[in-house]
């Protein structure tokens, strides 16, 4: 009998494209062998902890808040952090195709990607993902524009990345399309099959409770 969490995950996907000069060059090209990368390769490292926010170098010292757990009882395994100590997650038993689940200190948790491949589509295209709450169209535009001024190579430092990690740049998607898909997994039965709940047993706040770009 499949599980929720299985179910859910059949009926949403994602597209993983890869950079076949790249794979040929030992680059790895398929899921399964990206998150080494996370904390080892200096390109890769410097993009995501540098500019998306996401530090994967010491696994060790990922722990999570005691208590906090999936409502299922599934295993919620963290495998990154943000600078501010939130929780980067894998839900439930297997590799990197799992979804992946943020969990905040402020109370909020919600997946953000169906497998590792996915979260760092978001993490390349739109390292800013966690401004999007709650802005209108304008203001993410202004969003990504300071992030833009901050890191003016930013184009280039995410596509070097990119290729390390056997994605091709040209097939990622657009900001637009991965907020998109950051609404669609917080709404839909992933969200509910995910759900994260705190040390008293209530349910930690939604990541997002509007739409991207919408008041």
């Amino acid at each position: 009998m499949p599980s929720a969490l299985s179910q859910a995950c059949g009926r949403s996907g994602y597209r993983y494209r890869v950079s076949e000069s790249n794979a040929a060059a030992g680059v790895p090209a398929r899921p399964g062998e990206l998150l080494p990368l996370l904390g080892t390769d200096a390109e890769v490292v410097a993009f995501l902890a540098g500019v998306a926010d996401l530090d994967a170098a010491n696994p060790a010292d990922h722990l999570l808040e005691d208590g906090v757990r999936l409502a299922s009882g599934a295993r919620l395994e963290q495998f990154a952090r943000a600078g501010s100590g939130d929780a980067f997650c894998f839900v439930g038993e297997g590799g990197e195709e799992r979804p992946v689940v943020y969990v905040s200190l402020d109370g909020e948790a919600g997946p953000l990607a169906l497998g590792l491949p996915e979260l760092l589509q978001l993490c390349l295209v739109a390292p800013w993902w966690r401004d999007a709450r709650r802005r209108t169209v304008e203001e993410l535009r202004a969003v990504a524009d300071a992030y833009r001024k901050d890191v003016p190579d930013l184009d280039r430092r995410r596509d070097s990345a990119a290729r390390m990690l056997g994605l091709d740049p040209a097939g990622l998607p657009s900001e637009a399309a991965v907020l998109a898909r950051l609404v669609e997994l917080s709404r839909g039965p992933v969200a509910s099959a995910c759900l994260v709940v705190g040390y008293d047993g209530d349910p930690l706040d939604p990541l997002f409770g509007a739409a991207p770009g919408r008041p």
